[in-house]
């Protein structure tokens, strides 16, 4: 590809003036260059919008995006940060490069980078832009399962995104279903890879994932804001306890991140109570862990019901990791109809569209209503 082409000013100028437009009408257009289709300036503008809002670190002269297949399965700065923060060594090796946004972050504490590709436009993409960037990197275009089973050498840690769509473009969550297929090659990323990281999709079952992989010595429940993300499994080579710890983090909310050892939550003790004055909702990535019951024994707070994942005290807990409100018991006569609330239901009879209806009250503004249920019976609370 020539890549010269993407650094006149004429070229910028155009891109930047057209950020706004409307590409289904745009791609009707005729291209104002000789040397650039309408479709790949359609692909640059497309690739800037999406670089605003997940990798501003992108927005430079002369940087090139991909098509919008590859700017989708993309992470977002955020996670890409949180991750890098976990790893340093010698030796990365990232085995499913795409776009290289996680490589780029990940690879940022190591001396020696290997980036493997079967797309070879998308690596020529990436090598320019690293270039851009000051970064560098072995850039190779390989199959990935070519490359474990022909190289030789050893990395501190080894990190694949597998594709998570079958031939028919469904999503899958399985790992035999996945490309590659991570079972069948974990022994060999295990033999080549001090660390194996695999990124996995946020609907992966965790009970699933502690079945079927071998030496897991941590797994991260990654959310940001609030919308869990993507669950990140590490296979150590020298992990030799069965303790597997799991971290639950809701990145850009300020909230503290919950850790616990994988098991704990059969064996926790749960404590029950009425509702008192300070309502508790796990955030998503603790509801994604499934550690119900330990969140009682971890912040000194009570569960409204076996089946209710809301939580209650007396006194405040201020690093509860998830929504605090302060609330009250009402009935239903008391319900203001005609006031906007927001309309939480959990653990009852009715969903928030019915009892929308049913109260003629409407979605919105600052205050809640929650309609749940405690070991006494169904209730509701209105927030203070």
């Amino acid at each position: 590809m020539n890549f010269q082409k993407f650094f006149t000013p004429e070229f910028s100028k155009f891109i930047n003036a057209n950020l706004k437009v409307d590409l289904h009408s745009f791609l009707l257009k005729k291209s104002p260059f000789l040397d650039f289709s309408i479709q790949e300036l359609a692909q640059q503008i497309k690739g800037r919008n999406v670089a605003e809002k997940k990798f501003p670190f992108l927005l430079k002269d002369g940087i090139v995006f991909p098509p919008n297949i590859n700017l989708e399965q993309t992470s977002s700065i955020y996670t890409a940060e949180y991750k890098s923060k976990l790893l340093k060594g010698d030796k990365f090796l990232d085995l499913t490069c795409g776009f290289g946004i996680d490589a780029y972050f990940l690879s940022k504490n190591f001396q020696h980078v290997t980036l493997v590709e079967r797309n070879e436009d998308l690596l020529e993409i990436v090598a320019h832009n690293w270039h851009i960037l000051g970064r560098k990197a072995n850039f190779i275009n390989e199959e990935l399962e070519n490359f474990i089973n022909t190289n030789t050498e050893n990395y501190d840690v080894i990190y694949l995104d597998p594709a998570r769509r079958s031939l028919e473009k469904k999503k899958v969550f399985l790992l035999e279903d996945l490309s590659p297929n991570i079972l069948e090659i974990q022994d060999s990323l295990l033999e080549k890879g001090n660390l194996v990281i695999t990124k996995l999709s946020p609907m992966i079952d965790l009970s699933y994932l502690v079945s079927v992989l071998k030496n897991i010595s941590r797994i991260d429940i990654i959310a940001l804001k609030n919308e869990v993300k993507e669950v990140l499994v590490h296979q150590s080579k020298f992990h030799v306890c069965n303790e597997i710890e799991v971290f639950c983090v809701n990145l850009e909310s300020g909230e503290s991140d919950f850790h616990f050892i994988f098991g704990g939550e059969k064996a926790a003790d749960p404590v029950f109570s009425d509702f008192q004055k300070y309502l508790y909702i796990p955030n998503n990535s603790i509801l994604k862990s499934g550690a119900f019951n330990l969140l009682t024994e971890k912040f000194a707070i009570s569960k409204l019901h076996p089946n209710t994942q809301l939580y209650t005290s007396e006194n405040l807990v201020e690093n509860f990791p998830g929504r605090i409100l302060e609330m009250k018991i009402i009935s239903s006569k008391e319900i203001r109809k005609s006031e906007q609330w927001n309309i939480i239901s959990k653990n009852y009879p009715l969903s928030t569209a019915e009892i929308e209806k049913k109260y003629k009250i409407k979605q919105g503004g600052i205050g809640y209503l929650i309609f749940s249920q405690s070991n006494s019976g169904k209730i509701i609370l209105q927030s203070i």
